[in-house]
């Protein structure tokens, strides 16, 4: 059996890359055999990474030429099919749909995210495209709704996030912590992203007021995690240059590797967090969270794990407000680690199952 994943891979981006690294995972599982070539923005780095094939996602010539040469297409996981972040990211995951169908190859939507969809163009084409997928899966209830009002007909699965099938080794960061003094003192994680909206400079101002004040307390660190490689890292010392006191404040390394990057959240007392993954990861660990939104995929998480949001990027909270969830959060950290495990260990269990229903179904196209 040979399967083609079509996704934002090869881009460098910790959350998508553990998207990757957890679907390989979960087909390998189910099927051990499984050749598996990975439509990449880097193809040498995925071959060297995760020990499949892969090929230029840009050269068309590759793209078709694997596809016709596999048993099916894997689209997902993560937000593919949304037109926010710009307007190509549609036309190219249905284009790439399209050639499936075209050389008449069977393909999956696993477990994405959809939308949001605000231009009528990319609405036209997710529709036209996913109403000829041989299955769909979501990761979250308005994306379903979403596509049914599209006007999807047939089953669509409400399935986790794959990352959720990820684990969480808490031995990997111990020479890291001992070296920056953290091995016995409780800290705040950070992931943080910058967002281009009219808002944002005010939200930075008003996070940087709440994190300043925890570090001024003295009761806990505060460590950030950049998430997307440099950029992330670049915008992290951007806040820890803001902040009156950075003597507390620590930066993980931002080319650590996706275990590390769990593990540190698994060490620490609460993430704080508008990047998705991060906020996953916390999940996976058990370490109770405060989200801040930029994109409905985060307000959708932090309901189905039963942590609290401050609001959107663009809202009208303020630093105390923010200040004082994170210190309630850090009160009920008992209870809040309980909450979480009853709402997120389901979750862990049924996150490999998406493999499961996909290797099932291309079995049956091969027979």
């Amino acid at each position: 059996m040979k399967v083609v994943l079509s996704g934002y891979y090869g881009f460098h981006n910790v959350g998508d890359e553990a998207i990757l690294q957890a679907i390989i995972h979960a087909l390998r599982q189910e099927k051990k055999d499984i050749e598996i070539i990975v439509l990449s923005n880097d193809p040498e780095y995925t071959k060297k990474t995760y020990g499949v094939d892969a090929v230029n996602r840009w050269k068309l010539g590759e793209v078709f030429r694997a596809i016709a040469g596999s048993d099916g297409v894997i689209s997902g996981g993560g937000s593919l099919l949304q037109d926010k972040t710009g307007l190509k990211s549609v036309p190219y995951y249905t284009g790439i749909m399209m050639i499936a169908y075209t050389l008449r190859k069977p393909f999956y939507i696993y477990a994405q995210g959809i939308g949001p969809l605000e231009q009528r163009v990319s609405q036209i084409l997710v529709k036209y495209a996913l109403s000829k997928a041989d299955y769909i899966s979501v990761r979250d209830k308005e994306s379903a709704q979403l596509l049914q009002t599209l006007g999807i007909q047939g089953n669509i699965d409400l399935v986790p996030d794959p990352v959720m099938g990820m684990k969480y080794d808490p031995s990997l960061n111990r020479s890291w912590l001992e070296k920056t003094g953290l091995s016995n003192e409780p800290f705040i994680t950070v992931a943080l992203r910058d967002w281009p909206s009219a808002g944002f400079p005010v939200c930075k101002g008003k996070v940087v007021e709440a994190l300043d004040r925890f570090v001024s307390d003295g009761e806990y660190r505060v460590v950030f995690l950049p998430m997307h490689g440099e950029h992330d890292d670049v915008f992290s010392r951007e806040i820890v240059d803001a902040m009156k006191n950075s003597s507390r404040v620590h930066i993980f390394p931002y080319n650590a590797s996706i275990e590390e990057k769990i593990s540190i959240i698994g060490a620490s007392s609460l993430l704080f967090g508008m990047r998705l993954h991060a906020l996953i990861f916390a999940a996976v660990a058990h370490t109770p969270m405060v989200g801040l939104s930029y994109d409905p995929k985060i307000d959708a998480f932090i309901e189905q794990v039963g942590q609290p949001l401050i609001g959107h990027v663009d809202e009208d909270w303020t630093s105390e407000q923010l200040y004082l969830l994170i210190s309630n959060q850090l009160k009920d950290y008992e209870n809040q680690v309980k909450l979480l495990k009853e709402k997120a260990n389901p979750l862990q269990q049924k996150a490999n199952e998406t493999a499961q229903k996909v290797v099932g179904l291309l079995e049956m196209e091969i027979k």
